[in-house]
Parts: C-alpha cells; sequence; structure tokens
C-alpha cells in the first residue's frame, strides 16, 4: 500500500491518509478482506504519528470502509461499491448546494457558476 502525505497541502495528514485508503477501495486497489498495515507500521512507513493513523483508521471505520478485530487485525469490509458512491455523490450535492446558496446571494448568473465549477473540475 503506497500512501503519500505532503505537509504542503491545506488538508489534515490523518484526512489524506483517509482520502487515499478510500481511493484504493473505491478503485478496488483494496478487496474486501484485504488486510491493513498495523497502525504502527503504516506511521512508520509513511513518518507519521501513531494518532494520527488511528484516526484515520477510526474515520475509516466509523465510515464503514474497514473493520478492526483483535487478533485479526484491520481488514476492509465487504460493502456494496454502489452505497460508497451514494455516500460521495451526497456529499458533493451538499457541497454544491453551498455554493449554489452562495452564488445567489451574490446575484452570480447560472452561467459564470457553471463556468467557475468547468475551471475548478479540469484545474485537478
Amino acid at each position: 500500500m503506497n500512501i503519500i502525505i505532503s505537509n504542503n497541502r491545506d488538508k489534515p495528514i490523518y484526512e489524506q491518509i483517509v482520502s487515499q485508503i478510500k481511493n484504493m477501495i473505491m478503485s478496488e486497489e483494496l478487496l474486501a478482506g484485504d488486510s491493513l498495515p498495523s497502525m504502527r507500521l503504516l506511521a512508520k512507513s509513511i513518518h507519521v504519528s501513531v494518532i494520527t493513523v488511528q484516526r484515520a483508521y477510526e474515520e475509516l471505520q466509523r465510515d464503514g470502509f474497514i473493520e478492526t478485530e483483535i487478533g485479526r487485525g484491520t481488514y476492509v469490509l465487504a460493502r456494496n461499491k454502489e452505497f460508497y458512491k451514494e455516500q460521495q455523490q451526497k456529499r458533493i450535492e451538499e457541497y454544491m448546494q453551498l455554493a449554489i446558496e452562495a452564488a445567489k446571494e451574490n446575484a452570480m448568473p447560472l452561467e459564470k457558476l457553471i463556468k467557475i465549477l468547468k475551471i475548478l473540475y479540469l484545474e485537478e
């Protein structure tokens, strides 16, 4: 498992870990039942504190991506891929709703909002 941490990003380190592991699960690089490294091993390999990895694993577990069992370790849960996609779409819709409200408050035309969205989408 290859996780790359950037100290130059606005995103906290634990969120970078969560995001990358979720992406690995969604892209099927990690499959249901696959083991994840122990918190200590992952922390050592990416040069962060165990507490940071623990926070990331707790969030992944809370979101239903992984499970930790004593004696078995941490592994990817078997979940419906569509469930994950729906969750992500819901999150995107919430962010877009905030953007739409801000645009309306500032009398921004829909065409300009769409143009900004296209620029931001193609930027990455």
